[in-house]
């Protein structure tokens, strides 16, 4: 099989590579699956270039997340799974393979079903970004009837986000900093966009909810939104917070604000949520999926070939949307 992969971490144009592969063969309790789509994400980035740390081995095909057909099956699982359609999550997470690749090997349960109304690409979309998104929304109940700020409402996890909160019937507000990025949040279904470079964030979330403010906020950058955050926080209400741009960031927290108001602060690392909360995710997708209510933007495809280009594209933030990257075959 052909696959993208590296044996040192730096520069996308000078360490990945493309090379041709044994096809691997699925162990106990595993499914191998002929990938249809690759999906990019930051987490990807960041494993290559090491801000997560050294690399755990000598070589790595990247990327967690994929969709594609079950081709084979190890023992202990069902031959019937054999030709069903699947999205995939963290198929490289503790293994050195991921989706970057003709085919990948990972546990069966995190081959989740795709229903044959989804496309493998938007199958691809799903895994970090949904998961995450799921986490940052659901991880203190249901959220029918209440409202929601999602900054970032054009990137992966925030239109994951906004589509989710949707289809759970929440009142959404989204923070965008260009017009193109305030059509993919509005594409996906926020009922209020903010340009947050050149509008009050707070003072328009707070008018929109008739000052009550929002119950929930999924944040990609707490520390550059945190006073916007507690300005427009609802009392009790909870921010979940899911990157960092560097791993020595630090955060002054307002306590006696952040007590009155009785808020809490959760902070999510998808790889590192229980497995039954993570389970309870999958299914809940699965449900969305189901209905037809997960459309995300897809900014670019590209194939095996362009895997330099589509890493350069994903660490300069130019296109607007998931990135696909689809095997040659």
């Amino acid at each position: 099989m052909k696959a993208a992969y590296y044996e040192r971490q730096g520069r996308a144009s000078e360490v990945l590579r493309l090379g041709d592969f044994p096809v691997p063969q699925p162990g106990p309790g595993e499914v191998r699956v002929r990938i249809h789509a690759s999906g990019l994400n930051p987490s990807d980035i960041k494993a290559r270039t090491g801000f997560s740390g050294p690399a755990a081995f000598p070589m790595v095909i990247p990327h967690q997340d994929g969709a594609g057909v079950i081709d084979a099956v190890g023992v202990g699982v069902a031959p019937t799974r054999i030709g069903e359609r699947v999205w995939l999550f963290e198929a490289q997470y503790r293994r050195p393979f991921g989706t970057a690749a003709d085919c990948a090997v990972v546990p069966a349960s995190q081959a989740v079903f795709l229903p044959d109304n989804v496309s493998f690409e938007v199958g691809a979309c799903l895994g970090i970004p949904a998961l995450t998104a799921h986490r940052c929304l659901f991880a203190d109940g249901v959220i029918n009837g209440h409202s929601v700020l999602v900054h970032g409402g054009a990137g992966a996890v925030g239109t994951a986000a906004i589509l989710l909160a949707k289809w759970a019937g929440a009142w959404v507000a989204t923070t965008v900093s260009t017009p193109e990025q305030a059509d993919a949040a509005r594409r996906a279904g926020a009922d209020l966009v903010i340009n947050r470079l050149s509008q009050d964030v707070s003072a328009i979330v707070n008018s929109a909810t008739g000052q009550r403010g929002v119950g929930r906020i999924v944040d990609v950058s707490l520390q550059d939104n945190l006073e916007t955050d507690m300005s427009c926080l609802a009392d009790g209400g909870i921010i979940s917070a899911y990157a960092v741009e560097s791993a020595a960031d630090h955060l002054a927290l307002p306590l006696l604000k952040a007590m009155i108001a009785g808020c809490t602060f959760r902070f999510i690392y998808i790889y590192t949520v229980p497995a039954a909360a993570k389970s309870a995710a999958v299914s809940a997708i699965s449900q969305c999926l189901v209905h037809g209510a997960y459309a995300p933007t897809i900014g670019m495809q590209v194939s095996l070939d362009a895997i330099v280009e589509a890493h350069e594209a994903q660490e300069t933030g130019r296109v607007i949307g998931k990135i696909i990257v689809k095997p040659n075959s």
